[in-house]
């Protein structure tokens, strides 16, 4: 699930990110600012969801994808838009 929070003074926005994938101890967001090296690890919740907040700037479009257990690449089934990645898959697509 990706949630915004858009500011009418800021320049960027707050972006929710949430999901629940099987058997998962670890999830992080690739991608993001395009960063395919550092990911950003959301947090396990007591329900086995796994949820993070960060900032991004307005009027971008940016590629990610959630990289579960270090080993399993999975898309986000509420992006704006998918798009082919050079590795012949798809990766998730949020608009700002």
């Amino acid at each position: 699930m990706i949630q915004k929070t858009y500011f009418k003074t800021k320049d960027y926005c707050k972006v929710k990110f949430s999901v629940v994938p099987e058997n998962a101890e670890t999830v992080e967001i690739m991608g993001l600012n395009s960063d395919w090296e550092t990911g950003i690890i959301l947090k396990k919740k007591k329900d086995g969801s796994f949820s993070t907040e960060v900032s991004l700037a307005k009027g971008l479009e940016q590629e990610f994808k959630y990289l579960v257990n270090k080993t399993e690449w999975v898309n986000e089934t509420e992006a704006d838009k998918e798009i082919e990645n050079a590795y012949g898959g798809t990766n998730s697509v949020i608009v700002i």
